[in-house]
């Protein structure tokens, strides 16, 4: 072991007359190990919260979505699809419509988001289908299946949880869809209804999705939409680096052709997630001012320890100590109360947050938060930059005392001791 810190941890141990700075050592750990603890759960649940909701977004939302300009369908989108070609890191595609209806139970309606899709082609571009709780994945693709009472329904709907606690509806109840426009008649405007029976209930984790999104056949969302057959209305693309999706997605406009423009999920969720950020870059900053004021702490006890050492340290000066070797012995000191400080903070701060996440004992309002509980993701970068963050404050902490100890004139000292 070093002299430098054989003699900071001799310094460190409790003795009778140097019990007040053993207390303020002790009260420097416990400040830091709070800031760093507080940080630790704080930079968990932030991760939580990003990677929680971005997972179910992807589930449901393609990476990439292509349309017309005008807004028009996209008639023989397998040609399209032909003329964008193998564009790198695109892993799926799939066509879709999807547009605003009603939609009504027995005794209760509202507006929900109708999508039309072909399920074969859907879980290239998501794993929507995995999150079917009840009925049968399959709906969508088979046309016979029966329904309570013996009859035979053509065509099914599939809605979220939420939705379906909503309208009061469960499995093989009926359901009815109308075209918010509805169509042109010779005798003017006209409702345009369908009647659709649930064949599957969807639970996403999304309390928007699962309570306003409900998916049907393409088919079917042609004929309630008015699209031509053969037609959708956008082209969905998974990717396989969500990191350079916008390179992707220009990649797909520039192939597509002028009269196309392209979105993205990061897009379409900017607001969310830039406030995510925001909001993590606030808390470190305002939480590790805990870790700031722990570190004054240190710097009191350190210059007391050298006012009652100044003794010992002409001593070692005289001995042959360099003023190097006793600023060392000092900011060892310190540096030594901020590593305990910091792996006790590290240690609490992750198992507090396996333990939230685990047993998920924070819960919340899904129609605020969109998700029914909070997060906690501890990533080791996080820990590792919280942790280096609460060891450079020690160590700065410790810049004024071990100068100080380091001045000291010996010869000065000595004379009055």
């Amino acid at each position: 072991m070093k002299f430098e810190i054989f003699v900071a941890l001799r310094y460190l141990r409790a003795k009778r007359k140097q019990t007040m700075v053993s207390v303020i050592s002790a009260i420097s750990v416990l400040g830091i190990a709070a800031g760093v603890m507080a940080l630790v759960i704080a930079m968990a649940l932030e991760t939580g919260f990003r990677e929680d909701i971005q997972v179910k977004i992807l589930g449901t939302t393609p990476a990439v979505t292509l349309m017309r300009s005008d807004g028009g369908p996209l008639e023989n989108f397998d040609d399209l699809l032909d003329k964008i070609g193998h564009t790198p890191r695109i892993s799926g595609a799939a066509p879709a419509i999807y547009d605003l209806a009603f939609i009504e139970g027995d005794s209760r309606f509202q507006d929900a988001t109708i999508k039309g899709i072909i399920p074969s082609r859907e879980i290239d571009v998501s794993d929507f289908f995995n999150r079917i709780v009840e009925g049968d994945p399959g709906a969508l693709d088979d046309e016979n299946l029966p329904v309570p009472g013996g009859a035979i329904s053509r065509e099914y709907i599939m809605i979220g949880k939420e939705m379906a606690r909503e309208l009061g509806v469960s499995l093989g109840d009926r359901v009815k869809i109308r075209r918010p426009m509805g169509k042109i008649t010779p005798v003017g405007r006209t409702d345009s209804w369908k009647t659709l029976h649930v064949g599957a209930v969807f639970e996403t984790g999304l309390w928007d999705i699962d309570a306003n999104w409900a998916y049907v056949n393409l088919e079917t969302a042609r004929r309630l939409f008015g699209f031509p057959p053969g037609s959708a209305k956008v082209l969905q693309f998974k990717t396989d680096d969500l990191d350079e999706v916008a390179g992707i997605a220009e990649d797909i406009r520039a192939k597509a052709g002028e009269n196309f423009y392209v979105t993205t999920w990061m897009e379409m969720n900017r607001p969310l997630f830039e406030a995510l950020n925001l909001e993590k870059k606030i808390l470190f900053v305002t939480i590790g001012l805990i870790i700031f004021v722990a570190s004054l702490n240190i710097v009191t006890s350190l210059v007391m320890m050298v006012m009652d050492k100044q003794g010992d340290i002409s001593i070692l000066a005289a001995m042959g100590a360099t003023p190097g070797t006793i600023r060392k012995i000092f900011m060892f000191q310190g540096v030594i109360i901020g590593f305990i400080g910091t792996v006790i903070g590290d240690v609490l701060g992750i198992g507090i947050s396996w333990i939230l996440d685990r047993h998920r004992l924070i819960r919340l309002e899904a129609e605020v938060f969109n998700i029914p509980y909070v997060p906690f993701h501890v990533h080791a970068l996080d820990v590792f930059i919280i942790s280096a963050t609460a060891l450079l404050i020690s160590y700065l902490a410790t810049l004024y005392p071990s100068r100080s100890a380091a001045a000291l004139d010996p010869v000065e000292v000595l004379r009055y001791e």
